[in-house]
């Protein structure tokens, strides 16, 4: 072999190239093309074999043929296989061969060899004659790489993450080093890449597990099975092949606020079948089935109107729950909680973990509810109202509230009457009660009514004096009487004038001028005081009839009977009756008067 690195070394001796040139005289011309072209005859990425002829502490010197040598490093020989040794053959890649300049990364200026690269090749080319697509292969996990696992099947293959197992475990290098078994789903000769699943192995297998089960599988069947997964609403429980749902509300008789106070995952547990749907291939599992339910006798253990005692589980807006033995529960509601007080909340009257009594109002087993009081462990105080607040009687409060239409007096805790605004005055038309009252004020009123049922008591305040329309107001307001009033409201149909504190008159617009009114503001103003005649006192409907353009008629007939009239005594000639039964609203003239005029 040629080894031009020498011959660079020593081109510029003139006695050995003398030398040389006197051989090459007697030798063939075309011995060195020769050797050229057997060079040339080695191909790079070629494996070939070739016979180890020296080693040193780096390099392996290995003969490959046509005169070639070249150098493999030691380290390419494993530590669990033979060291090499002279005379022995391997099996080489060519990867690179010398030129004019030699190698700069071998120092021995030789072929590049790499025994290690071509075991791979040859190990590639023998699985790829053995495997193919869908064939389920065995190997071991050897590393982690980017979005996935690394496993030796003799060849390093792909295994990516979510082809790990059903669910991605938290962390797959936890695979490394143990052997798995997948199948193959796609090999890309070219680029020499194959990638696995485990996965497709594990869903075929349990699909097939699935259908066996669910033929075994019976509603009221005790089955072992291994928790696999936790969520709020219960826990997922592998049975061997399919998963079933244990839902929180089957784990225990009694309350629990998670799973976990039951299970954890990789538990193995017994579990009752409780539904399969085969359809959709899902099942039901029940923990506390397996164990007495605490409802059963629940009629006997707590009859219908019993007291027992219990402790506060759960407080919410419309009522607490108190347990009265583990997996036994009732529900107070906020209205079975005070006979008397107004409650907003329960929390005002109970907080969890108080121990309180109650009463048993009623159970429904198919439902496994039971109705609790706790207002009936103590006397209703409606139920003797009347002898303390009988109708007719005074009694004394305080104004606890005040709304559009009245006042609630509370005459006691948790016991109000309610006085409206209708019977607060005889007089007085009043548009809100706050034009009487005040809130916390203290008031003295009438027991006008009892309603037990209902829980009502009607209060009055007016009812403390007589009714004024029946005695005083009609002996002192008499039809053609002429009064002064200061006008207190104007309306679109007419005027109310206040004749007496609490007593108003109505001043129709009719009877404001003789002279048409379109508007009674033009004719007169709030709080100016008016000289008006009565024209009707209606008792029954408690209104007073007024006339203002009648004034100034009698002041023009009969002056006289005008001052009479202003005294408080009608005139018995100036007119024949008026509204009602007092005659009509004015005199006809006669015949005589009629020539005069």
């Amino acid at each position: 072999m040629v080894n031009r690195n020498l011959i660079r070394n020593l081109e510029n001796d003139d006695t050995l190239l003398a030398q040389i040139d006197e051989l090459a005289a007697g030798t063939d011309e075309n011995w060195l093309e020769g050797t050229i072209e057997m060079e040339e005859s080695i191909e790079i990425n070629k494996i070939v074999e070739g016979r180890i002829l020296r080693m040193d502490e780096e390099f392996v010197l290995i003969d490959i043929g046509g005169k070639s040598e070249g150098s493999v490093p030691l380290d390419e020989w494993d530590e669990d296989e033979d060291p090499p040794e002279v005379g022995q053959t391997v099996r080489v890649l060519v990867e690179d061969v010398e030129d004019e300049f030699g190698r700069t990364d071998d120092p021995h200026g030789m072929v590049a060899l790499s025994k290690r690269k071509a075991r791979k090749i040859d190990d590639w080319e023998r699985t790829m004659e053995s495997i193919a697509e869908g064939q389920v292969v065995k190997g071991e996990v050897t590393r982690k790489i980017k979005g996935g696992l690394l496993v030796d099947i003799g060849v390093n293959v792909f295994l990516p993450a979510s082809q790990v197992d059903i669910r991605r475990p938290h962390d797959i290098a936890d695979y490394i080093g143990r052997e798995v078994e997948c199948e193959v789903l796609k090999i890309d000769a070219e680029r020499r890449n194959i990638v696995v699943s485990r996965r497709s192995l594990i869903e075929r297998k349990r699909k097939s597990d699935r259908e066996t089960l669910l033929k075994e599988l019976q509603v009221g069947q005790v089955r072992k099975g291994v928790v696999k997964n936790i969520a709020d609403f219960g826990a997922f429980v592998d049975l061997g092949g399919i998963d079933g749902l244990l839902h929180i509300t089957d784990m225990s008789w009694g309350r629990i606020g998670h799973p976990t106070e039951m299970v954890n995952i990789d538990d193995e547990i017994e579990v009752q079948i409780l539904n399969i749907d085969h359809e959709r291939e899902k099942i039901a599992l029940g923990l506390k089935q397996l164990t007495p339910s605490p409802w059963d006798g629940v009629e006997e253990k707590y009859p219908v109107g019993s007291k027992v005692k219990g402790s506060v589980v759960n407080v919410m807006s419309y009522g607490a729950f108190v347990k009265l033995e583990e997996g036994i529960e009732g529900l107070v509601h906020i209205s079975e909680m005070s006979w008397t007080k107004r409650i907003s909340h329960p929390s005002e009257i109970v907080n969890i973990n108080d121990e309180i009594e109650v009463v048993i109002l009623g159970i429904n087993k198919e439902k496994q509810e039971i109705s609790l009081g706790m207002k009936q462990t103590q006397a209703n105080p409606w139920e003797n109202i009347k002898d303390r607040y009988p109708v007719e009687s005074v009694v004394n409060g305080r104004v606890r509230n005040l709304t559009n239409y009245g006042a609630f007096v509370e005459l006691e805790e948790g016991i109000d009457g309610l006085l409206h605004v209708s019977d607060m005055s005889w007089t007085r038309k009043i548009g809100h009660p706050s034009e009487m009252l005040e809130k916390g004020q203290e008031v003295q009123c009438k027991v006008l009514s009892i309603d037990e049922e209902r829980r009502r008591i009607a209060l009055g305040l007016k009812q403390l004096e007589s009714d004024p329309w029946a005695t005083t107001i009609p002996e002192k307001y008499q039809p053609n009487q002429l009064v002064k009033g200061k006008v207190t409201k104007i309306t679109n149909f007419g005027v109310f004038v206040g004749l007496e504190d609490g007593l108003e008159g109505l001043l129709h617009i009719s009877e404001l001028s003789d002279d048409k009114v379109e508007n009674p503001e033009n004719v007169v103003k709030v709080g100016e005081e008016i000289e008006v005649k009565i024209l009707r006192v209606d008792t029954d409907d408690r209104k007073i009839g007024l006339s203002r353009k009648r004034v100034q008629w009698a002041e023009d007939e009969n002056p006289e009977a005008n001052e009479e009239g202003r005294s408080g005594s009608p005139a018995p000639s100036e007119l024949k009756g008026g509204l009602g039964s007092s005659g009509p609203l004015f005199n006809m003239p006669s015949e005589g008067e009629e020539e005069e005029g």
